[in-house]
């Protein structure tokens, strides 16, 4: 895949070059793009999933593109020939209301119904690939942020959980459905809720299907700041503003969880083994269930009008 991506971003500076702009925008897809804040040293990341706002094969591809990008990157961006620190990168969306809604359940239906375990786990795999390395900042010196202004559920509630701080503005809402359909969240969920509350918190998340507001998140310690409807991004930037003299410390510290709640690789692949085989037992019935919320991914809507329980009315 091609990434539209400015060659400058990836070469070194050239000396008496223009100074670069406040902030920079790097295409990838219509489903991806990334702002750079040379200011605040941060990269923002925001997709724009369609035709819903899940984790689509295509947009797998193109985060990919950008853990590769920030690799590359070396920890610091080269813009109109300066070059300046990168020290936080920050996961958004740009879909109203909805940070993502998880995995591609249409896909998924077809897959199982197909007995297709090659399909399933090659979703699954790419899955992991694009967490692991938001999980380990891309293996450079840096915090990693997810901002939540919206639905967060299934492997949008696991994206969020990779990185360092999650930032939630109060009407977000938080859940893991798979349950509900007899399956479980099998990209990385358990593993970094184990890491981050505790066994039994975790188990408690996954094993309910309930929805949870973004203040009982917060209270549990999943969560790291809510603030207001609305001020998510503003939050978010005097959160790195805050921080501007420690951002080295800030860097260190995340290294430092890294390290202690460790986290290999290989971990994420035997659970996407484990939900694979779970996948394919699920009877008629399950897949049904799925199915009816495919229609839930197709449906949005203000978030306002949308109540914990919504989820289990449209399963029963």
């Amino acid at each position: 895949m091609d990434m539209n991506v400015p060659r400058e971003l990836l070469i070194p500076a050239t000396p008496g070059a223009q100074p670069a702009a406040p902030s920079t925008e790097f295409f990838f897809s219509e489903q991806l793009s990334a702002l750079y804040d040379r200011e605040q040293h941060s990269m923002w990341l925001r997709w724009n999933p369609r035709p819903r706002p899940n984790f689509n094969p295509e947009l797998l591809q193109d985060l990919d593109s950008y853990c590769q990008f920030m690799a590359h990157s070396g920890g610091a961006i080269a813009c109109q020939g300066e070059r300046t620190p990168l020290d936080y990168a920050v996961l958004a969306s740009k879909v109203p209301g909805v940070f993502n809604l998880g995995g591609d359940l249409s896909l998924f239906t077809r897959l199982i119904g197909a007995h297709d375990r090659d399909g399933l786990l090659g979703y699954g795999r790419a899955c992991v690939d694009v967490l692991y390395r938001n999980y380990i900042g891309h293996g450079l010196p840096i915090t990693t942020i997810s901002l939540v202004q919206g639905e967060c559920l299934g492997g949008g509630f696991e994206a969020a959980l990779s990185s360092d701080v999650i930032v939630a503005e109060r009407q977000s809402r938080f859940g893991f459905p798979e349950i509900l359909f007899n399956l479980f969240p099998g990209m990385g969920a358990y593993s970094f809720l184990e890491r981050k509350v505790g066994k039994r918190a975790a188990e408690e998340l996954i094993s309910t299907g309930r929805v949870y507001g973004a203040d009982d998140m917060l209270a549990l310690g999943v969560v790291d700041l809510v603030v207001d409807q609305g001020r998510g991004e503003s939050e978010v930037g005097n959160f790195i503003k805050s921080r501007s003299r420690s951002r080295v410390g800030m860097a260190g510290l995340a290294a430092a969880r890294r390290r202690v709640h460790k986290l290999d690789y290989e971990e994420l692949l035997d659970v996407v083994e484990v939900w694979v085989g779970t996948a394919l037992s699920l009877s008629g019935r399950d897949l049904k269930l799925m199915q009816r919320l495919v229609s839930r991914q197709n449906y949005l809507r203000p978030m306002a009008s949308r109540e914990d329980t919504l989820m289990a009315k449209h399963l029963h």
